[in-house]
């Protein structure tokens, strides 16, 4: 049978499990943002640097790619979410793409302060279970001390 310290010690385990889960996931989350946040980067490096004329390679899916001009670098079509679209004027769609760059900067913000309160809880949660082993160590080194005295 499992003494009420193991059983606390396990319990706490799980809980420092389950947070680490959670930490990975936002972190996850966090990379994921930050992926979208070159893309966004890279597509406002490309409206501002191609011309009308440019010749392009656009993707066509399965790594397949197409070589195409513009025929107007003017008029870019930009995703408002939702699958809609719009043809924005080109510092139109820059100014688009930069409100989508600080909405993900907030959510890399709000997310990384959770990551950071459930690495604080799981800080506090290893030092009860030290304190924990410790306690139970010491018990441990009593008990066997009573039963030599007691030979």
């Amino acid at each position: 049978m499992m003494g009420g310290g193991q059983q606390q010690l396990q319990q706490l385990s799980q809980q420092l499990q389950a947070l680490e889960e959670e930490i990975e996931a936002l972190e996850a989350e966090i990379e994921s943002y930050r992926s979208e946040k070159t893309g966004i980067d890279e597509a406002v490096e490309a409206i501002e640097t191609l011309e009308t004329g440019s010749t392009v390679q656009v993707p066509l899916g399965g790594g397949a790619h197409v070589r195409a001009s513009v025929e107007d670098i003017d008029d870019i079509v930009v995703s408002l979410g939702g699958n809609y679209a719009a043809t924005q004027a080109q510092d139109d769609a820059i100014d688009v793409l930069r409100r989508k760059q600080d909405a993900l900067d907030d959510r890399i913000e709000e997310t990384q302060a959770s990551v950071d309160e459930l690495e604080s809880e799981s800080s506090e949660l290893e030092r009860q279970a030290q304190q924990m082993q410790q306690q139970m160590q010491q018990q441990q080194m009593q008990q066997l001390s009573q039963d030599a005295d007691e030979e």
